[in-house]
């Protein structure tokens, strides 16, 4: 009963989490430059070889730290 007890109120955390929506913002680039940083970004990482290895979550997170250098901030939309 409690382990049941833990999955729902687990998946209702999961599903609550998923509703939220973040988006990058810059404070002086306009954001339809996004697009343009982001795919700066991606090429670097596609060739550094240590991120060749296939770890999607190491990829990401160097994305993000790249796109957070240009100048980007990850948001909640509800700010």
């Amino acid at each position: 009963m409690i382990r049941s007890r833990s999955v729902v109120l687990s998946v209702f955390g999961l599903l609550l989490a998923s509703c939220g929506s973040s988006s990058w913002v810059h404070p002086t680039k306009p954001s339809d430059e996004y697009l343009t940083d982001y795919n700066l970004c991606q090429d670097a990482i596609y060739k550094d070889p240590k991120l060749q290895q296939g770890n999607r979550m190491l990829f990401q997170q160097a994305l993000d730290r790249c796109i957070a250098k240009k100048g980007w901030v990850l948001r909640d939309s509800q700010e």
